[in-house]
């Protein structure tokens, strides 16, 4: 893989422009760019502790930068931005849910939360990540990897235009891992756009089409990983 200088004149759905976080005197990222194109899955490589999901707490407005802008759809990021996050769907971390409800309660509590009431979305995403067979079974009866897969199912719940995954195959078996980049695949063929970060080389290798790499904290550079 060769490291290649990013076009200026392309139309991006996500930029960022030396992307900094500081908190105390700890830097916990530094001067990040980011150019995520529509139709395009982008990696984002580094060892545990790189400041990989630092980043994805500030694309989605978890945290706010020290230093640095971004824009999303082309429009700045603010603390005001909530049709911008609206057309966002995310997985940082281990996702939490409301553990004595279903999976699909807690799916359908994340549509009205999201203003989204599109018939047969909360069965189509159980279907898609392979528990709409769990009934009204409670979360807190799933294992590790159905929550992990219920996590997925409400990220890509509302059809989202930019969807973010932190660690997305942590706990999953490698038949779920392919049936998911299968998933995410048909959706980068659809036009979205898709941010993942991972520590595993061999994923980014067989999923992603751009990477960018972080070492502790500091942006070294993204590369195309196909023609």
């Amino acid at each position: 893989m060769v490291i290649r200088k990013e076009a200026d004149d392309m139309t991006y759905v996500v930029q960022t422009n030396k992307l900094t976080k500081t908190i105390g005197e700890k830097n916990l990222v530094t001067n990040v760019f980011m150019h995520v194109k529509k139709g395009e899955i982008y990696g984002f490589l580094g060892p545990n502790g790189a400041g990989k999901t630092t980043v994805m707490k500030l694309l989605t407005n978890l945290w706010k930068p020290t230093e640095g802008s971004i824009e999303l759809f082309g429009e700045k990021l603010t603390s005001t931005s909530y049709d911008v996050l609206k057309r966002m769907g995310c997985m940082i971390e281990f996702p939490t849910f409301y553990e004595h409800l279903s999976g699909r309660e807690n799916l359908a509590l994340h549509c009205e939360y999201m203003g989204y009431y599109n018939t047969g979305s909360i069965e189509n995403a159980m279907e898609l990540l392979g528990l709409n067979n769990t009934g009204k079974k409670s979360v807190r009866e799933y294992s590790l990897g159905m929550k992990q897969r219920l996590g997925l199912a409400r990220a890509v719940l509302c059809k989202p235009e930019l969807l973010i995954l932190d660690e997305p195959t942590a706990v999953l078996t490698p038949q779920e891992t392919e049936k998911l980049f299968n998933v995410l695949r048909k959706m980068r063929d659809d036009g979205k756009a898709i941010v993942i970060i991972t520590h595993k080389m061999h994923e980014v290798e067989s999923l992603s089409d751009r990477v960018a790499v972080l070492r502790n904290g500091q942006y070294i550079g993204s590369m195309l990983t196909k023609d």
